[in-house]
């Protein structure tokens, strides 16, 4: 786990993790190059339904016949229908508290929810959206999803948090780095900054209040 040379965060919140025997798991693919169109995914994980987060067209570029899919089971009706279109070989919805294994990898999902008062319409917890625990290699890692610290999420327990801190729609730097502290992960990778909402300094921002014991790592492409 030194350097996570293993993982690539592409742009957003679009995270690869490869595991030692090869497999492949996508998180949230979103305005991948041609160059980055593998179709290498032996997993890819959603989730939720906004636009930066389940892109159809992303999906197609890095899956195969051989590619299972899970998504939130309250996005049941539309993953099932591109599923179809991109011949996906298999498909998994999951709710908070859920538990999967697949290709040797442990999957669990985790609710993730706005809980602070001027974004609660963005990401509801009624809508069932998730961040997953992943464990590849012995190596516990949480991609959060975009949420704020909530009484869901607080207690994860992992080697590697991958958090959103670019405010507006999720955490900002500040919350981000709260949350970080609260959960004490080895590491943490921050997303979801730099594009669509926050700038490239807010990584600056983050790290500045991380506790100097937890490794903040820069793993954002673009």
């Amino acid at each position: 786990m030194a350097d996570l040379e293993n993982v690539r965060v592409f742009t957003q919140s679009a995270i690869r993790i490869q595991g030692e025997n090869g497999t492949v798991i996508y998180l949230d693919p979103f305005r991948l190059t041609d160059d980055e169109a593998a179709h290498d995914a032996d997993i890819v994980l959603i989730t939720h339904a906004h636009y930066d987060h389940c892109s159809p067209d992303d999906i197609a570029r890095v899956a195969g016949k051989h590619t299972t899919l899970v998504a939130p089971k309250s996005m049941e009706p539309e993953v099932a229908g591109f599923a179809d279109a991109i011949e996906a070989a298999g498909l998994h919805f999951m709710q908070a508290g859920g538990h999967l294994e697949l290709q040797g990898i442990a999957i669990d999902a985790v609710g993730a929810y706005n809980v602070e008062p001027e974004r609660l319409g963005m990401h509801p917890r009624a809508n069932g959206w998730l961040g997953y625990e992943l464990t590849v290699d012995s190596v516990r890692f949480y991609a959060a999803g975009d949420t704020d610290q909530n009484p869901d999420n607080e207690h994860v327990v992992c080697d590697v948090a991958f958090v959103p801190i670019g405010g507006t729609y999720t955490c900002d730097p500040h919350q981000a780095a709260a949350f970080v502290n609260t959960l004490r992960p080895q590491a943490v990778v921050p997303i979801h900054y730099g594009s669509i909402v926050g700038s490239m300094s807010d990584f600056d921002s983050f790290a500045a209040g991380v506790d100097p014991a937890i490794r903040v790592v820069r793993k954002l492409e673009r």
